[in-house]
């Protein structure tokens, strides 16, 4: 059985419409909108009740979310720059805000609402995350290719 990853492709974010989410206060997913669900590759039921990290993107740098925490932790709106990981292994970028949801003046957990952004930016936050994942992981995002000679000798040999 062949396996496919589309890593290289990108899923626009529509100008006209907002991805949103709602989480538990330890991230689990008790609601997405269609547009969520639409651009994320799921159906709706497959999210609910999942970590909201399900979609993080291995581009990510792990200190983008150790600030998101931080700052919605202490009751403030996060806002900042997010690749998010399809199901299918594509990717699509957003400007993300985290805040609080209240209900009767009570916290009660957490809602995202996301809004896509320019290629420029795009192109600039991830040229900014990956200095952040080699300075903080020790991780290089790298793209390898092969002589195809070199691949059919690897698949001759079961590699």
């Amino acid at each position: 059985m062949e396996t496919t990853f589309d890593m290289f492709i990108e899923t626009e974010v529509p100008e006209n419409k907002e991805i949103i989410s709602l989480t538990d206060f330890s991230g689990i997913i008790t609601y997405v909108n269609d547009t969520f669900a639409e651009i994320s590759g799921y159906q709706a039921e497959e999210l609910i009740g999942k970590p909201h990290h399900l979609i993080r993107h291995p581009d990510m740098p792990k200190s983008a979310f150790l600030d998101l925490w931080q700052t919605i932790k202490a009751g403030k709106e996060w806002h900042g720059y997010v690749k998010n990981l399809r199901k299918d292994g594509g990717y699509y970028w957003v400007f993300a805000r985290v805040s609080t949801v209240l209900k009767e003046g009570i916290a009660i957990g957490y809602k995202s609402v996301r809004e896509p952004i320019s290629e420029v930016k795009k192109i600039e936050m991830q040229n900014y995350y990956d200095v952040l994942r080699s300075k903080e992981e020790h991780q290089t995002r790298v793209v390898l290719y092969i002589d195809n000679s070199t691949l059919e000798e690897a698949k001759a040999l079961e590699i």
